[in-house]
């Protein structure tokens, strides 16, 4: 799992890398690939992302870098409900199957002594824990899907709290991304 996400992590670099040098170097060229990308059918990229929306979860690597990814190519109403459409879905599988997936033994055997401490906030805060945990970019929304489903944690008021955590941030980088893109000139 560690070895994916790592690979995931240096894919993304080198996107980044690549579409940093073209926007230096041969804004032309980039231009053309963002045209290319938004000539497509825009249903099939949907579709597309939103299956890779709500299977994400299971391989946990964070939805960041999905969303990011989908700026360009998708407008950002319906990528930022198509977003937050998969998270829910996502969030909702951890929940539901977090005993039979056995993320249990993955992510205490790697992150106990802060499992703990969430469990035991969890009982007295709920719904703030899970907005400002699912809000806040540098933690995994799935470890606190994971912990509400082992604590039975109420499905509603945690699928509420995802939607206000995960719906912010995702809201944040969707129209902020879709704003650069448009102060530079990426998007018409």
């Amino acid at each position: 799992m560690h070895r994916i996400r790592q690979v995931v992590v240096v894919c993304w670099l080198i996107l980044l890398t690549g579409a940093l040098y073209l926007y230096l170097f041969d804004p032309v060229t980039l231009k053309a690939v963002l045209d290319d990308m938004l000539a497509r059918p825009k249903i099939v990229a949907a579709a597309i992302y939103l299956g890779i929306s709500c299977l994400r979860g299971f391989t946990l690597i964070p939805s960041t870098y999905f969303v990011v990814a989908a700026i360009p190519i998708l407008p950002p109403i319906p990528l930022f409900l198509l977003s937050v459409l998969g998270i829910l879905v996502s969030s909702a599988s951890i929940y539901l199957f977090s005993e039979a997936m056995k993320l249990d033994e993955y992510i205490e055997r790697n992150h106990k002594a802060g499992i703990q401490k969430v469990k035991d906030a969890m009982q007295r805060h709920e719904l703030p824990i899970i907005v400002g945990w699912s809000f806040f970019p540098l933690v995994p929304t799935d470890v606190i899907c994971y912990v509400c489903g082992t604590l039975k944690v109420n499905f509603k008021k945690f699928l509420l709290g995802i939607l206000i955590g995960e719906g912010g941030i995702c809201a944040i980088y969707i129209f902020l991304g879709d704003n650069l893109m448009r102060f530079l000139s990426l998007r018409g």
